[in-house]
């Protein structure tokens, strides 16, 4: 019987220490600081929607057959054969005059170089003589003209090409290259330049050419009065090109 006094007295002091430990351990909970809560996170922006890309050069499709634009700057020169034929003679060989006439066709050799711009225009000038039928009143009829030039050459994409000419000079007429008479020239024409490479231009022109020439006396003492003389003429060029800049 003394046993169970004994023990009743233990879980007495058990029970009375765990109330005693909750009571001290709830003022520390209360006092210790409170842990601060995670900031809120941002939501997410909404998607925006991607503006359209603009066309460019380079989305713009290429056709494989067709050249990019010209922008290079040329110095363009060469040479061409050309021969015309006498339409009219005017006054110069007209029924007042003496026969035979002066001046009939003839053939001969063509010198040019100017500049090709990056678009469709050449602009240069030419010295051109040509042996002249002078019914044998010259030993060497010699025509001779300067003339400043023009070309309109439209972007075809293609080697071959047609061109506008026109030009404007003077002229000189007499026996083994003598200035004997002289006047103004105008010329007008077309044709087709054919691209043989990048550099290299080989072209066929068909050429009209009024000429006013001075009145003068011959070798055979025959006076020819003023007049306006006529030609047509073809011509057949070679010309090669030197890269002067680029755009």
């Amino acid at each position: 019987m003394g046993s169970v006094p004994a023990r009743l007295s233990l879980g007495s002091v058990s029970a009375a220490a765990v109330l005693a430990l909750a009571l001290f351990a709830e003022p520390a909970q209360a006092d210790a600081p409170a842990t601060p809560a995670a900031p809120p996170v941002a939501p997410a922006p909404p998607p925006t929607a991607t503006p359209p890309v603009e066309a460019t050069a380079s989305a713009v499709p290429i056709d494989p057959l067709r050249p990019p634009p010209l922008h290079v700057e040329y110095a363009q020169y060469g040479a061409a054969f050309t021969s015309r034929v006498n339409m009219s003679s005017g006054a110069i060989c007209g029924a007042q005059v003496k026969p035979p006439c002066i001046l009939g066709g003839g053939g001969g050799l063509v010198l040019r170089g100017g500049y090709r711009s990056p678009g469709a225009w050449y602009l240069g000038g030419a010295y051109e003589f040509t042996k002249m039928d002078s019914g044998n009143l010259y030993r060497l009829g010699i025509f001779q003209e300067l003339r400043a030039e023009a070309r309109y050459l439209p972007d075809t994409g293609a080697r071959a090409a047609p061109y506008l000419l026109g030009g404007l000079g003077a002229a000189v007429y007499g026996n083994e290259w003598r200035v004997e008479t002289g006047g103004a020239e105008l010329m007008l024409g077309g044709g087709v330049e054919f691209e043989v490479s990048r550099l290299a231009h080989i072209g066929l022109g068909i050429i009209y050419r009024p000429v006013l020439l001075a009145g003068w006396t011959d070798t055979a003492k025959i006076v020819r009065p003023t007049g306006l003389a006529q030609f047509v003429g073809i011509e057949i060029q070679l010309e090669v090109r030197t890269e002067i800049g680029r755009r």
